[in-house]
């Protein structure tokens, strides 16, 4: 086991009240590997959404429904990605 000290974590998921809930921790715990799943979950689906919405924006019959439907989908991808690098980036050590 590494020595790690104890620092804040930015969790993948917000709280009730939409606030950002944060993990304080060596990295190592149950916690840290449910969020470490849950983000890798959060990007794959960022990806499928966007395989997705290269073949709906390809198709010209796609309908404002349709539409409509994707931009949520990527609006709610890229709030997960975003959340994910600046909880990464936090974690980088300065070199």
């Amino acid at each position: 086991m590494t020595n790690r000290a104890a620092t804040a974590r930015l969790l993948p998921w917000a709280g009730p009240d939409g606030k950002p809930c944060y993990l304080v921790g060596d990295g190592t715990g149950y916690v840290s590997r449910v969020a470490d799943d849950i983000e890798r979950l959060q990007l794959h689906m960022a990806d499928e959404i966007l395989g997705h919405a290269a073949d709906l924006l390809a198709d010209h019959k796609a309908g404002t429904r349709e539409l409509r439907y994707l931009a949520r989908g990527l609006s709610d991808a890229l709030r997960d990605v975003r959340r994910v690098a600046e909880s990464r980036g936090a974690r980088l050590s300065p070199s």
